[in-house]
């Protein structure tokens, strides 16, 4: 159970399960900072997260969070790591004997650790507080005012307001969610002059109601960038993915003046990832959510624009310019481009799914639905990496979860630590060989109808949630007739674009195309777009960077 002093005062934040040490930790603090910081302290990980996100949501400040290492169910790094993102901009501090500094060393990686205490820490005038001293200096130089949170009202199976629910949650927007049936959602629908027949009702920070509003306009309306500040770059990099973020940092931070256009929400496929456990530097594993956060800051920080919801749909070469044209009718002009649009899973095709999308039947994991899921059973379709880290992710709080794959086993399309985690996890049920035949509902998802791919044998069953990571369809139909592409839509690059040993028959300069070039010079492509490519997070960030590399070739030859 978390307890506090005062009500009012930014906070710093103790966690120990030990209650010796806990309230010995908390002594000293309120002996040095209780004048002016409001001290939290907690016996378990559970406890103080709960406590963070009530914080949260009477829109409290966290300077700093200590946390001993070695605790029951959940470590303090296990703790900071889901801390980040609840209080992202808090000063982290892990306690640990002198025995765990390997562990906190780790730390630095896996939670951007800000230090690490060894026990004991007396005396704390020279031990803690010097520490303490600087860290809120550091905290306090930043911009840490509540950032007033946005509200959705909206109904548990409507397809809209699971799409606005994911797109903020995706793009790291503060927001409450309040179902129309109850009674705090039926006051803010009154107060809004609705009467819930169009849901969702967003209301923004500054209390402007919108209803069922399009990605545009709920980017525009919560303080994304939607708008260029400029009309030529050096650098336009079109999709937000672990590629496009790659590039952008490395473009950016090599003084090219670049813009990211993200049509949703950067991260891509990865950024929906529960946990990433083979990206290199993170040896505990890192969620899709967080590396995606910590690279988009990344690429502003080095003055890179990120633009959200804006939907590209034509690419031209004039001249030396390449010209990016939007939905909308606008456009922008750069020296170079870098194609980063990624893929997209596959659409079932069984009767019944696509009047449930949204109302059951989910494509990606869906995250913001984990919740609901608790004490539910859960199906996914997919039997590559994504559909393995959603079941493990969404196994820690659902009855059971059950994998679809139609392949007869996981081992020619899941990584071999992935199966074993799965194997060893009790309510993970993989069913080979199976597919969905259909799926059945009034309003939302209630059973699906499977069937044996090898006997024909089908069964039905009670079903509430379907999530699905069905192959991977590249981004690509807008390029038809600009760039070439191979028969399934992938682009063509570098040495594809040359199996005979001659360039393209439009291309016009006398070397062959870049590695990563596409048919059209000073135009590249990164990550799974690209034909043949490796479809991994660190591939994908390296040849963003590498495609950064070529672009300043390109610059430098032109």
């Amino acid at each position: 159970m978390a307890q506090a002093d005062g009500e009012t005062r930014t906070v710093i934040m103790t966690v120990d399960d030990d209650p010796g040490v806990s309230r010995a930790v908390a002594r000293d603090l309120r002996r040095r900072y209780g004048a002016t910081y409001r001290i939290v302290r907690a016996e378990s990980g559970e406890s103080a997260l709960d406590a963070l996100r009530e914080l949260k949501l009477r829109g409290d400040l966290v300077a700093v969070i200590l946390a001993d290492y070695r605790m029951p169910r959940m470590n303090g790094i296990e703790f900071l790591e889901q801390a980040l993102d609840v209080y992202p901009g808090a000063r982290r501090v892990l306690l640990t004997a002198y025995a765990d500094t390997d562990a906190a060393i780790d730390a630095i990686n896996v939670v951007d650790l800000d230090h690490y205490l060894l026990k004991p820490w007396d005396p704390p005038e020279e031990k803690l507080y010097p520490v303490l001293d600087d860290l809120l200096q550091a905290w306090r130089t930043g911009d840490h005012r509540p950032v007033p949170s946005t509200k959705v009202v909206g109904h548990r199976w409507s397809a809209r307001s699971s799409e606005v629910r994911e797109f903020l949650a995706r793009n790291q927007v503060p927001y409450r969610w309040y179902s129309a049936d109850e009674p705090e959602g039926r006051r803010l629908l009154s107060a809004a002059g609705q009467d819930g027949q169009r849901l969702p009702v967003v209301i923004t920070p500054d209390g402007v109601p919108l209803v069922e509003p399009e990605a545009p306009e709920l980017a525009a309306r919560v303080g994304l960038a939607t708008t260029p500040t400029a009309d030529f770059y050096d650098l336009v990099v079109i999709g937000g993915g672990p590629a496009g973020l790659g590039a952008a940092v490395y473009g950016a931070s090599e003084g090219l003046r670049t813009v990211l256009v993200e049509r949703s929400a950067t991260g891509g496929q990865a950024g929906q990832s529960s946990r990433i456990e083979n990206y290199l530097g993170f040896p505990d594993g890192v969620s899709g959510g967080q590396l995606t956060e910590r690279a988009r800051r990344q690429a502003a920080k080095f003055g890179a624009e990120i633009l959200t919801a804006r939907e590209v749909t034509g690419l031209e070469a004039n001249g030396a310019a390449r010209v990016v044209r939007f939905s909308d009718g606008s456009a922008i002009a750069a020296h170079s481009v870098i194609l980063a649009t990624g893929v997209s899973y596959r659409q079932l095709t069984a009767p019944g799914t696509e009047d449930l999308a949204g109302c059951g039947v989910f494509y990606g994991s869906a995250l913001t639905e984990a919740a609901s899921c608790q004490g539910h059973d859960v199906y996914i379709v997919g039997g590559a990496n994504s559909a393995g880290q959603a079941a493990m992710y969404l196994a820690r709080g659902a009855k059971s979860v059950t994998l679809l794959v139609r392949g007869a086993s996981l081992a020619a399309s899941m990584s071999y630590y992935l199966i074993q985690q799965i194997e060893e996890t009790p309510n993970i049920r993989v069913r080979c060989s199976t597919v969905v035949e259909s799926a059945h509902g009034d309003g939302h998802l209630e059973r699906l109808t499977l069937r044996d791919a090898e006997s024909g044998t089908t069964e039905l069953v009670d079903a509430q949630w379907l999530f699905v990571f069905i192959g991977a369809a590249p981004l690509t139909d807008w390029l038809d007739g600009t760039v070439l592409r191979d028969d399934r839509g992938f682009i063509l690059a570098g040495p594809d674009l040359t199996p005979d040993g001659r360039p393209p028959a439009d291309w016009e300069l006398d070397r062959p195309p870049y590695h990563l070039e596409t048919s059209v010079p000073g135009v590249f492509v990164a990550g799974d777009a690209r034909a043949e490519s490796a479809k991994r997070v660190a591939s994908a960030v390296g040849e963003g960077a590498m495609a950064v590399m070529l672009v300043h070739r390109y610059l430098e030859q032109s």
